[in-house]
């Protein structure tokens, strides 16, 4: 019996299955065999789950950077306290992600600095973690892709590639105004999802101030209709994080002795 020929013969083959912790570390998982006395099963056991949590953990940084957040942030960042008190209320129920298992929206709406953007990125860094596809993008951007896709005429696979995304998230609604076209061809592409996948929008306006941004009434109306259906609305106007940080500045410069 050659051992060493074993072990060769199970790292190459390792590699053509595309194994790469049976063949990186099958010299650890020997040793631990003799020393902690496994037996063969308990040693199958340890590679292969040890294997299974490799490829999820190399799943979700895949699902994370195809998701093309412009940050990370994270739900333990979250400082839950601060947030608004619709948002408190409503976080838990959204941390379950079952919003997004049953095909429901998430409108976050409020003036900006209040945690809309960090608790979208938390909730779709989440559903990466649980395996699920995820898009984030600014609606400017959003509005940019449809035009080059239409004007290329990729539009058919932009809009299937959009379909199909467990969630999509669109920051940033109201920040930049859209002509009647880029409103038809933002509203049509969010409608292919609506009633059968989820949307998390984030706005900086209340919904009777959408047609601030796109003129047409009868649009909006229909849009807010659309992305509202069985949604949770969550009111995030407060007093914003980043005013908040400034003020604890300029008090920890006119009093640098004092605690905050």
């Amino acid at each position: 019996m050659n051992t060493d020929n074993d072990l060769k013969i199970i790292k190459r083959a390792a590699s053509e299955l595309k194994l790469p912790l049976f063949r990186d570390s099958l010299d650890d998982y020997v040793t631990r065999f003799a020393e902690e006395a496994w037996s063969v099963q308990h040693l199958l056991a340890v590679m292969m789950s040890d294997q299974l949590e490799l490829r999820a953990e190399n799943r979700r940084r895949t699902l994370v950077r195809r998701a093309e957040f412009p940050q990370l942030k994270y739900m333990a960042e979250l400082m839950v306290d601060e947030l608004p008190q619709d948002a408190r209320i409503a976080l838990p129920s959204l941390k379950s992600l079952d919003f997004i298992r049953k095909g429901r929206n998430v409108v976050l709406y409020g003036n900006p600095g209040t945690g809309k953007t960090h608790i979208a990125t938390a909730l779709g860094i989440e559903a990466c973690a649980k395996g699920m596809s995820v898009l984030f993008t600014s609606v400017p951007r959003l509005i940019t892709r449809i035009k080059e896709a239409r004007d290329t005429r990729n539009l058919r696979a932009l809009e299937n590639k959009f379909i199909n995304y467990d969630l999509v998230i669109c920051d940033e609604f109201g920040y930049v105004s859209c002509d009647k076209e880029a409103g038809e061809l933002l509203f049509n592409h969010l409608s292919l999802r609506a009633g059968k996948k989820s949307i998390i929008i984030t706005t900086n306006l209340a919904f009777n101030r959408w047609n601030e941004i796109i003129a047409d009434k009868v649009l909006v109306a229909a849009m807010v209709d659309r992305l509202t259906h069985k949604a949770f609305l969550v009111n995030m106007t407060g007093e914003s994080f980043r005013l908040k940080e400034t003020k604890k500045m300029i008090e920890k410069q006119i009093n640098p002795d004092k605690n905050f």
